[in-house]
């Protein structure tokens, strides 16, 4: 028994061996699109500063390339199904890599937003073609280190992102952190030409679900103007209540339309299996706070801390080093413990650690800054990896296509949200502060403020994940059976 149970491991990591390099290629994807976010996190307040914008009005600079990647997405799926991956994947780095080179030639934040939107319809298909990859050539029972894998070189953009923005901002101009990504997309559509296999065009889904496609659009467009429209663009709140009325509206019809149609754009039938209800539900709101820490910390250690860009970027170097170094503890803690409890347990503790920087001060020891930055790489990247592998690990064969789609819908567009709720929340806060004290101590109490609502926001999602099985994390590892 104790042979053969030494032989399996080795048995098992052969699939995985013999598809490494179309996991690096789909990690390359992956790093692109982590490497652009990181990197324009950093460079904010040096954009604000040559286009002559405030800082706090530089969120759609992000907001509008994430939510790009989440109306597109909704689309993937069929395309892929109608032209074949490989042709999609090729035209995707395409369009990432042009639009890129659009954004670093806008000389106005309008100009720069409309690039990013290109830049962000590429990224769409980049995405989730990346995990696509990876489910229709890994079996299932090595879905958990075939997508730690890919997400071990993404994460180096992480690391090296915020050092290398903040850097080229100081030594060069903004203009560098878009231009950076034309060679890389160069090199990953030679890559891309010889690793992925032909296309073999499934023509099983001939229908696409123009009307479902468009109330999800209209929904996603309506939450995200909505929240925006409380900070940058001055809505009343009449305004903000209708649109928010008008995306819950769209989301009911699109509900309906997709129980009574034959071939909906997403299928009501995926929320039947409940780790994917629960996985998709918990990303929606856990990665509100994963997506406004990455955005707010550069804006507070800049703007209210008075750091350099590059001591800033320096500053978050530790942030993405623990990140990558806590994928590898993922597998082992999840068959221990299983998803519910580490879900759970993380999810409250990745909600602490946002609010606890309301703690922190111009003064406070740098060593203690590190330690925060540290301790929120790690719950995030372990968060990240095991949200993601729940949602998707039990999906059947005929499912793993929309589902995939919707799951890396939702998780950019929550994300997006994170940005819009954050800025949000800086705005008002700013705004209320400025009218009882200085404008220096109005911006750090806007942080604080900030901090603390959004790190309450996120530990609300662990309740979404109690809902799990407790044996969830169990019966997808034979070893523990």
């Amino acid at each position: 028994m104790d042979n053969e149970a030494d032989c399996a491991p080795r048995q098992d990591a052969s699939p995985l061996r013999r598809h490494r390099p179309l996991l690096w290629l789909a990690a390359l994807s992956v790093f692109m699109l982590t490497l652009d976010s990181t990197i324009v996190n950093t460079a904010l307040p040096g954009m604000a500063v040559s286009l002559r914008q405030s800082p706090l009005n530089m969120q759609w600079v992000v907001v509008a390339y994430m939510l790009a990647i989440a109306v597109l997405i909704p689309a993937s799926g069929w395309l892929v199904d109608r032209l074949g991956l490989r042709r999609v994947f090729l035209a995707a780095i395409v369009l990432f890599t042009l639009g890129s080179l659009l954004s670093a030639l806008s000389p106005s934040l309008r100009l720069l937003v409309a690039s990013r939107v290109a830049q962000g319809l590429g990224g769409a298909l980049l995405l989730p073609l990346g995990r696509l990859v990876v489910m229709r050539v890994v079996a299932r029972e090595h879905f958990l280190e075939a997508l730690s894998f890919i997400a071990i070189p993404g994460l180096v953009g992480p690391v090296v992102g915020p050092v290398l923005g903040g850097w080229l901002v100081q030594a060069l101009s903004w203009h560098w952190i878009f231009l950076i990504n034309v060679p890389m997309g160069v090199a990953g559509w030679v890559a891309a030409r010889r690793l992925l296999p032909q296309d073999e065009v499934r023509t099983r889904r001939t229908h696409f679900d123009v009307v479902g496609y468009l109330m999800i659009a209209c929904c996603m467009l309506s939450f995200s103007v909505a929240l925006d429209g409380l900070s940058t663009l001055g809505f009343q709140r009449l305004t903000v209540m209708l649109l928010m009325f008008a995306g819950v509206v769209s989301l009911v019809v699109y509900w309906l339309h997709a129980m009574r149609v034959r071939a909906p754009l997403y299928s009501p039938r995926l929320f039947r299996l409940q780790t994917f209800r629960v996985g998709v539900l918990g990303n929606l709101f856990a990665r509100i706070g994963g997506g406004a820490l990455p955005f707010m910390i550069p804006l507070l250690l800049q703007v209210a801390f008075g750091y350099s860009p590059s001591s800033a970027g320096m500053m978050l170097l530790p942030m993405g080093v623990a990140s990558l170094g806590m994928k590898r503890a993922v597998t082992p803690l999840v068959r221990r413990f299983g998803y519910r409890r580490v879900l759970v347990g993380n999810t409250l503790a990745l909600g602490a650690l946002i609010a606890a920087w309301a703690g922190m001060r111009a003064h406070t020891p740098v060593a203690l800054l590190l330690l925060m930055l540290v301790a929120g790489g790690a719950v995030s990247s372990l968060q990240f990896t095991c949200m993601n592998t729940v949602t998707l690990k039990d999906l059947r064969a005929r499912e793993v296509s929309s589902g995939n789609s919707l799951h890396s819908m939702v998780q950019m567009l929550s994300m997006s949200f994170g940005v819009s709720v954050a800025a949000s929340l800086l705005s008002v806060f700013r705004g209320w502060y400025a009218e009882r004290m200085v404008e220096e101590l109005a911006m750090l109490r806007a942080f604080q403020a900030s901090f603390i609502c959004i790190g309450a926001m996120t530990a609300c999602a662990a309740g979404i994940f109690w809902h799990l099985d407790s044996n969830d994390g169990r019966a997808a590892h034979p070893a523990r059976n």
